[in-house]
Order: structure tokens, then C-alpha cells, then sequence
């Protein structure tokens, strides 16, 4: 089982968006019959089967064992990937294309340009499942900003900092050569709110 998995056909995507396909997913993290699925979701088995066959069949859970009960043997699924995250390939002539309105101060180009960043990966993620892995590289962190004069310092001076280092190292003649994109975004965060738990352990 992968950690993320990425779908790129539509057929998939709707698939896997479907109420009850989403709750199998989610369930077959571990190993479920139909029977045990018809249980947990108060179904019929003949219903949970079909939409597991479904699931198999556009590669969202796989075959992990069979086990004999009574005079069944029952089939044990797995979902192929404990998460799943739908690439913008899937939209077809409708997904996010960062050329189209190159704005680079505008919150929807930076949804373009992650939206990019999905489906390239997740391609070489797809092409090399049986190989060597993507070499990849993910910076993640917050910074906290006084004012929009500083903010924008920041930027100015990351620009400059990662223009630097790509003039540096970039050679457009390099025999055998690979380009890499460079990604850099910044945006608000979100506060999340606390889990109760957490609550629970300041009160304390």
C-alpha cells in the first residue's frame, strides 16, 4: 500500500468520489471482506461486493488474500493507498494551466501553479512505481510577518536569493542534463482549530 496515491483517469476520480466508494476507501486502510465491509456499513453484501469489484477494477483497491468461510472463500481487499489525491489530468480540457493568466500576484495563479505541481508528480510518481524513486525536494514552514512592508521585503529578497542560486547552477548545454521546476509559494495560513485533547492538556 502507497501513502498517496494519485488518479489521474476521470473515470476513477468519479469513482472514487462516490459517497459509499469514499467510505470504503477510507475503511479498506485495512483489510475488509465484503462481508465484514456489509457489516460495518449496515448494507447488503451483494451491494458492498459490487462496489468493491468497481474499486478493483479502476485500481483503487487491490487483492491481498482469500479465506475460507464455510463453504465460501471470501476475497480480502485492500485499498491501494492509505490517501488519495485527484490530479488536475482527470479534468481534461478544463484543468488549471498557470500560462493561461500568469499573474503571479494573484491567489488563483498560485492554484494553477499547484495544481501543475500535482499532476507532474503524480506522472512521475506513475512512471516510476516499479523503478527508482522521484528525486524530490519540499520545503514547508510559516513565517510570521509584522507588516505588509516586511512581507514584502521577505519576498523580495527570496526572489533574489533563489534567482541567484538558480543562475548558479542552471546549464542549459549540460550533456545528459535534467531540468528541474523550482517552486516557491507563499500564502496565509489557515489556523486549525485545537483538537480537545489538546485543550484539555493547557487546562490542566
Amino acid at each position: 500500500m502507497f501513502d498517496v496515491e494519485v488518479i489521474e483517469r476521470a473515470e476513477a476520480a468519479e469513482v472514487a468520489l462516490a459517497p459509499i466508494r469514499a467510505r470504503l476507501l477510507a475503511l479498506l486502510a485495512e483489510p475488509h471482506s465484503a462481508t465484514s465491509l456489509a457489516a460495518v456499513l449496515g448494507l447488503p453484501r451483494q451491494k458492498v461486493n459490487y462496489h468493491l469489484k468497481t474499486l478493483e477494477s479502476h485500481g483503487l483497491a487491490e487483492l491481498v488474500g482469500e479465506r475460507r468461510k464455510g463453504n465460501v472463500t471470501e476475497r480480502v481487499l485492500r485499498a491501494t493507498a492509505a490517501s488519495f489525491v485527484i490530479s488536475p489530468a482527470a479534468l481534461a480540457g478544463v484543468q488549471p494551466d498557470p500560462e493561461r493568466a500568469p499573474d503571479r500576484l494573484s491567489a488563483r495563479w498560485l492554484l494553477a501553479v499547484a495544481a501543475r505541481l500535482v499532476k507532474e508528480v503524480g506522472q512521475l510518481v506513475t512512471a516510476a512505481r516499479a523503478g527508482r524513486p522521484v528525486a524530490t525536494f519540499a520545503l514547508d514552514g510559516t513565517v510570521r510577518f509584522t507588516s505588509a512592508s516586511d512581507r514584502a521585503a521577505f519576498v523580495a529578497e527570496l526572489t533574489g536569493a533563489v534567482g541567484a542560486l538558480v543562475r548558479r547552477y542552471h546549464d542549459e548545454n549540460a550533456p545528459g542534463g535534467r531540468d528541474h521546476r523550482v517552486v516557491v509559494a507563499i500564502h496565509p495560513s489557515i489556523k486549525q482549530p485545537e483538537h480537545p485533547e489538546n485543550t484539555e492538556t493547557k487546562e490542566s
